[in-house]
């Protein structure tokens, strides 16, 4: 998701869509390289861990947020179908254009037309990845956007095109308006996948190409009807596993194909002998082990079960001396692994309940018991003792070390403050019985407790987050214990990683944590528009603001910094910042071409060897 999972969407993801949308904490961010030299050995596994209860759970590439992670997609679909521009190599999160099946984009009419040219790569069965195939993807999108992650209701694809075009190898987009290059490419081109002409059909007997969904007219009313048709049986079969290694999903575009998937998660790939791209795959398959438990995982590394693996930065023996760099490794493992670590290009976060269906919603609303919650947070802390500074605070959704020419340093609105926190609520009304905040002085004024709240309401909140991480329990418990002590009351549920997912879209919470926030890929700009404007396709909050969609709308129409809308959701906590915890991923000393890991969570075996 981009939810750094996604990734897990929209790191995220969705960037970090997302994607993703990305995440869950301590999932491994995958290292990617350069090419091998051409004496590299080739033959051997890749055994790659999979997060805590983050096993891959849907193989079509058009999705909703519920799958939208990185799981899903960097480190699964990615192998097998390749997005129309790839991002992300070795430590950069920049566009690729020699990894990408259409060459750069160019703009003109100025910025209202966008032409993109295919490289002529192919899919496993020989079809070419040309521009039917992209508009494959494309007409479904405009048939029905809201069962993508990637929508976000009035911007950019396809909201903002006007038509759009494909013959041979050639696109043409046409837009309503002028539109930001980068923007448009980093976090809409980006997200476009082209598909097979296999996929277009209604049943597996029926015809590939039956369908019509990627011959139709952009926007037609035909086209919308064949492509709904069309996405109804394949959403009817990409969420069963049992499909997996179908015929349908192995005509690829991607590096590998899929061989094996169980019901654990447990998947195999094999190289894809026809791949168009510049780099083969140089080992004989690539095996991705699944977990329920960090220490499930941590066992297999232990017993030198795993190529590439992490572990929670609780177990580690020292500290790191500072974000991106690695302390001392865990004694057991320092005969065969290397520990790395890397920046992310996301934020962490949990997202607070305002939709007016939650019976506590009310209570939620006013900015100062937001900033009582947030100031009950020692972000400084928890790095330190919990994450042994694999991680840094997190105060605005702006990633660490954004350039300055995206945007400025967010200072922290909210540091540490347990006193000034209490206070804060004394000052407003509220006063501790039986343990807990209660409104004693309601109504709007500036000493009284806010609109629609009661007298004798209380702060007493419900908050579920991801199992499985013993860094994130530690973490959560502390912070559920600060807050009681100022009189805000949690109670607390644990579930698997997929499923805080589904329940961070559309369940019952006050609070919810999946681990890791949210990945800028694969909408990798970090502006806003997918998580704090009311349209946004990941706003489990419900959150809303004028203000807020005023500054997003202004960042990404007028190519402006994001340093105004960066500062402004620090002040407002549309959310809660969180510690951000960076990867402590193990790499097998025998394996080779591994460099710096890298910020997108890309998973990229291609490049490895041993």
């Amino acid at each position: 998701m981009k939810n750094a999972q996604h990734s897990a969407r929209r790191q995220v993801n969705r960037l970090i869509r997302g994607g993703a949308t990305l995440l869950a904490v301590g999932l491994v961010l995958a290292a990617c390289g350069s090419s091998g030299p051409s004496a590299a050995k080739t033959g051997g596994d890749i055994v790659f861990a999979e997060g805590p209860g983050a096993a891959p759970n849907y193989i079509f590439p058009y999705m909703g947020c519920k799958y939208f992670s990185v799981s899903t997609i960097n480190q699964f679909q990615f192998m097998m179908y390749r997005p129309l521009y790839w991002f992300g190599l070795g430590s950069s999160t920049a566009v690729q254009y020699p990894l990408s099946p259409a060459k750069a984009p160019v703009f003109s009419d100025a910025n209202k037309t966008i032409t993109v040219t295919m490289r002529g790569w192919k899919f496993s069965n020989g079809q070419v990845v040309d521009a039917k195939s992209v508009m494959f993807f494309l007409n479904m999108y405009k048939a029905d956007p809201g069962s993508y992650c990637g929508y976000n209701a009035g911007f950019g694809i396809p909201d903002q095109l006007a038509n759009a075009t494909g013959t041979g190898n050639t696109l043409t987009f046409t837009f309503k308006k002028s539109v930001s290059p980068n923007w448009i490419l980093y976090n809409y081109l980006s997200e476009l996948s082209p598909m097979p002409q296999a996929w277009d059909r209604t049943s597996l007997s029926a015809a590939a190409g039956s369908g019509s969904c990627a011959s139709g007219a952009f926007g037609a009313a035909s086209t919308a009807t064949s492509c709904k048709a069309v996405e109804a049986f394949l959403d009817g079969l990409a969420g069963k596993t049992s499909t997996f290694t179908g015929s349908l999903w192995q005509v690829v575009d991607g590096p590998f194909k899929l061989t094996s998937f169980d019901s654990l998660g447990d998947a195999t790939f094999v190289p894809n002998p026809t791949y168009s791209g510049p780099q083969k795959a140089l080992v004989s398959r690539v095996l991705l082990r699944a977990y329920t438990t960090t220490n499930a995982e941590e066992n297999d590394l232990y017993s030198n079960r795993l190529t590439i693996g992490f572990v929670d930065p609780n177990v580690l023996p020292g500290p790191a001396a500072s974000l991106g760099t690695v302390g001392p490794n865990v004694a057991q493992l320092r005969t065969n692994y290397t520990l790395m670590s890397g920046t992310p290009w996301s934020f962490n976060y949990a997202p607070i309940n305002f939709s007016p269906q939650d019976p506590k919603a009310a209570e939620l609303k006013p900015l100062y018991i937001r900033q009582a919650l947030q100031e009950s947070i020692d972000q400084l802390g928890l790095v330190k003792e919990v994450d042994k500074n694999y991680g840094i605070p997190t105060c605005s959704p702006i990633p660490p070390n954004t350039p300055a020419s995206i945007s400025a340093n967010i200072p922290c609105a909210y540091p540490y403050n347990p006193t000034g926190a209490k206070a804060l609520l004394t000052a407003h009304g509220w006063s501790i019985k039986g343990g807990v905040q209660t409104c004693e002085r309601p109504g709007t004024l500036a000493t009284e407790c806010g609109s629609g709240i009661a007298q004798g309401a209380t702060l007493s909140f419900s908050m579920i987050w991801s199992s499985g991480s013993p860094a994130l329990d530690t973490t959560l418990a502390t912070e559920i214990s600060s807050w009681k002590a100022i009189g805000i009351n949690f109670s607390s549920l644990k579930s698997s990683f997929n499923n805080v997912i589904s329940q961070c879209n559309g369940g019952t919470f006050q609070l919810c944590m999946w681990g890791a926030g949210w990945i800028y890929a694969p909408d990798y700009y970090p502006s806003g528009e997918t998580l704090f404007t009311p349209g946004g396709s990941f706003n489990p909050g419900s959150y809303k603001s004028t203000e807020m969609n005023n500054l997003v709308l202004q960042s990404v129409t007028q190519d402006v910094p994001l340093t105004a809308y960066g500062t402004y959701a620090a002040k407002q906590l549309p959310v809660i910042w969180e510690p951000n915890t960076t990867a402590t991923a193990e790499f097998s000393v025998k394996l080779k071409g591994v460099m710096p890991l890298n910020p997108l969570q890309n998973f990229m075996p291609e490049y490895m060897h041993f």
